[in-house]
């Protein structure tokens, strides 16, 4: 495992020419505690992930958030070349809605600029709208299903 940057204080000039210290701050989030720098792109982090209760699914670390839920860090990850921006292999990995997803959400400190159009995925029994980079589903037999109608579905196998 790598070990993580910690980022620490940097001294900044006043106009008045006195030296105070100023304190390093999130990208994401903006708090000055615990920082370090993202492994992706350097930037300034909370280092914060320990929080994070498994299975939780909650959305409370801007370091996971970052980490599990941008194109940013999943070029990194996957040792892609070049602008994950400009990445046709990151393009080819997710379904056009969740790419537009992690290249615009606000775990990102850059954004995709000119994402591309798509149509909204909708549950194949319901025909809700299901927004794959936020909502709860499954897929079976390629089909989307909205979490109301995955869980009838599981509840239904559970009462046989």
């Amino acid at each position: 495992m790598a070990k993580k940057k910690v980022v620490s204080r940097q001294k900044k000039a006043s106009s008045t020419g006195k030296t105070a210290m100023d304190k390093p701050k999130c990208g994401l989030c903006g708090k000055s505690g615990r920082l370090t720098l993202t492994e992706c792109c350097g930037q300034v982090i909370c280092d914060d992930e320990d929080e994070y209760v498994m299975f939780s699914f909650a959305r409370n670390s801007c370091h996971r958030n970052h980490s599990r839920y941008t194109l940013c860090a999943f070029h990194f990850n996957e040792g892609h070349t070049g602008d994950w921006r400009e990445c046709d292999d990151c393009k080819g990995e997710f379904e056009t809605e969740l790419y537009v997803s992690y290249g615009t959400n606000e775990y990102n400190f850059v954004k995709l600029a000119n994402p591309p159009k798509f149509k909204p995925t909708r549950c194949a029994k319901c025909k809700k709208t299901i927004r794959l980079g936020e909502d709860g589903y499954s897929i079976s037999g390629g089909k989307y299903f909205c979490e109301r109608c995955t869980g009838l579905d599981i509840a239904k196998l559970l009462s046989k």
